[in-house]
């Protein structure tokens, strides 16, 4: 599968306004959303507001030439206004109160399409965020926790600024300079409008070019600090493996590596932003010198008068502000576009595994599994299963063991189809799992794996999580039964009691548990123990065993298993060896064919015993020290 997301920032140009478009096109919904009327006739509305408060704003000017030429004693003969309103003190109020009309009608246009921007914002999170649970594994195993959180975060940002400025900027600054050139053309003649023309060109141009520049150093920066960013969870998430290693220095010279070429972007970021300012402002302000001086010179001709050179100049500051924003309205875009590019490539990325047109819901009445002659590899040159066939009798339980990548692990993320099969089928009584719907397959199976990650949450919400709606008795019953219900009533805080990040403040022991507890509440008619006790000493193993075989009474049950002596009762016992079956029978079969089960068993009693002795031996040492201790001074 192409990784599209960390493409290579120097590739973007060639095809950056294919992208931009696209990109476009992928917001249109969300600016315009199909399934909202209401949202629909809130950008109507904010569109007309602000259609007429570009008008008033291009009558605003007018009231100031008339109160100039007032002022310097002209007689005034304005058809659309009153003769009570032409008097000098009511057009200077008439000014003020058209800014105000002006400025009232912009904030009610923002106060209505709030909620469409918001809404926009909201169902692109939420796609990103349901369609980040349909890739597959392998997706998320090849990418970073923290690199994909500051992609959406950033993409989140960016929708709302793309949203606002599509819409209610770009088309109507469009009719703000179409309406200035039509009074400039009818009031003082073209050569004004081919004046104001070519600047508004000019300015555009170059403000198009060295955006394009500066949008290739916002992706450097972008690139750097989603770098960072992963760093730094990542090194976070380790936390005590860094400290194991003492390599805390050597995280933070990685961190500031990447905030190194991040602060470099940044500040070419910002000093590229004043040399675009200042061209900005060369480029306008000879255009309004031009215009300026040409209506001083038709001043002093005699053809225009005072309040006609206030009404050109007042016109063009107004023109600044809507050409400023165009300037303003393309960089935010174009780094918008650039913010949330990522995330529509992740949007982009195809889910590898998808139900069946024709997909059914499972109907698991027994649970019996079986793998015919099925065969899987996660690249073509690395073969993991080879012509795998077993069953798993309804109620039955199969072991499944042999060496480290065997393909133990792999089979239990077949079953759950984390991935397809390139040969062979998985059937659960009968049916392909690739001819059923998904969540019903993944909910008939239980899964308590080797390495329990909980949710930073309270211990309840964790065993619930098994059945989001069970009451607060059925989770009780089921710590019971995973026997920690006497451990979570003696904690202050009982059920409420806080697990933290990954469920590190609970033991190895209790975290299973937990895991148990939440399967229980779930109530599976298959259950698959991927390796549940390795990570566990003897004693807490032993407690765990007993707690898992409650769990796995009458169900359809698979456990993957490191350790030999928690599968001995198994229905029977199935040997993996570089993806084949080597072996397969009971406890006792299997010992007898003095095979490769038979050398694991062997193997592990001795590493058994060695352990047994050297735990006596420390004993022993502690109870010779505790023997030859003097005794303590009498009290005086």
């Amino acid at each position: 599968m192409t990784e599209t997301v960390a493409s290579d920032p120097s590739q973007k140009p060639k095809n950056a306004d294919k992208s931009s478009l696209s990109t476009v096109a992928h917001l249109w919904p969300y600016m315009w959303p199909a399934d909202r009327p209401d949202l629909k006739l809130r950008v109507v509305y904010a569109a007309f507001f602000l259609v007429v408060a570009k008008l008033v704003t291009a009558l605003t000017p007018f009231f100031f030439k008339y109160a100039t030429d007032a002022l310097d004693g002209k007689q005034l003969d304005v058809f659309w206004l009153p003769s009570i309103l032409l008097a000098p003190v009511m057009l200077v109020v008439g000014f003020n109160v058209a800014r105000i009309v002006m400025m009232g009608f912009n904030q009610l246009r923002d106060a209505l399409f709030a909620s469409v921007g918001q809404h926009a914002v909201r169902q692109l999170a939420y796609r990103t965020f349901v369609h980040m649970h349909k890739l597959s594994l392998r997706f998320h195993l090849a990418r970073r926790t923290g690199g994909l959180s500051r992609i959406i975060e950033r993409g989140v940002k960016g929708i709302e600024i793309i949203v606002r400025f599509t819409i209610l900027n770009t088309i109507p600054t469009i009719l703000e300079f179409t309406l200035y050139a039509g009074i400039f053309a009818w009031y003082f003649g073209w050569i004004y409008v081919l004046v104001i023309a070519l600047t508004v060109w000019a300015y555009s141009w170059f403000t198009i070019r060295a955006s394009d520049w500066r949008i290739q150093i916002r992706r450097e920066m972008n690139n750097s600090d989603t770098d960072a960013n992963s760093k730094a969870i990542d090194s976070l998430l380790n936390y005590e493996t860094v400290k194991y290693f003492g390599n805390e220095r050597m995280e933070a010279q990685r961190f500031d590596s990447s905030m190194a070429k991040y602060e470099k972007a940044a500040t070419k970021t910002w000093t590229s932003l004043g040399w675009l300012n200042f061209g900005q402002t060369v480029i306008f302000s000879a255009g309004m010198m031009t215009c300026m001086v040409m209506s001083a010179l038709a001043v002093q001709r005699g053809e225009q008068t005072i309040g006609d050179f206030v009404l050109i100049n007042m016109f063009l500051m107004q023109l600044s502000i809507p050409l400023n924003f165009i300037g303003f309205v393309y960089r935010e875009i174009r780094q918008g576009l650039t913010d949330i590019e990522a995330m529509f490539d992740l949007l982009n990325v195809p889910a590898e595994i998808h139900d069946a047109p024709d997909a059914k819901p499972l109907d698991a009445r027994e649970g019996a599994i079986r793998f015919d002659d099925v065969s899987f590899y996660y690249d073509a040159d690395r073969p993991i299963l080879d012509g795998i066939s077993f069953e798993v009798p309804a109620g039955k339980t199969v072991a499944i063991v042999g060496p480290s990548g065997a393909g133990k692990s792999t089979i239990s993320r077949l079953l759950y189809r984390f991935y397809d099969i390139q040969k062979g089928a998985i059937t659960i009584d009968g049916q392909d799992l690739r001819t059923v719907k998904q969540d019903s397959l993944r909910a008939v199976i239980g899964m308590v794996p080797q390495d329990t990650v909980l949710f930073n949450d309270t211990i309840a919400y964790n065993i619930r999580y098994g059945r989001v709606d069970a009451t607060d008795e059925e989770v009780e019953q089921a710590a019971g039964r995973a026997q920690i219900g006497d451990f979570i009533t003696r904690l202050p805080q009982g059920y409420d009691t806080q697990v933290g990040e990954r469920g590190l403040k609970l033991s190895g022991g209790e975290k299973q548990r937990v895991a148990i507890a939440r399967t229980l509440l779930k109530a599976p008619p298959i259950l698959v123990l991927d390796e549940a006790t390795s990570a566990l000493d003897t004693q807490t193993e032993q407690e765990i065993k007993a707690a898992l075989d409650i769990v796995s009474r009458n169900r359809t049950t698979v456990v993957i298993a490191h350790r030999l002596s928690t599968i001995i009762d198994a229905d029977e016992i199935i040997v993996l060896e570089a993806g084949r079956i080597a072996e397969r029978g009971t406890h006792r079969a299997l010992l007898r064919k003095k095979g490769l089960y038979s050398a694991m068993w062997d193997r592990q009693r001795e590493a058994s015993k060695a352990e047994e002795r050297l735990r006596a031996a420390h004993e022993g040492d502690d109870l010779g020290v505790i023997r030859k201790r003097p005794n303590p001074e009498p009290a005086q």
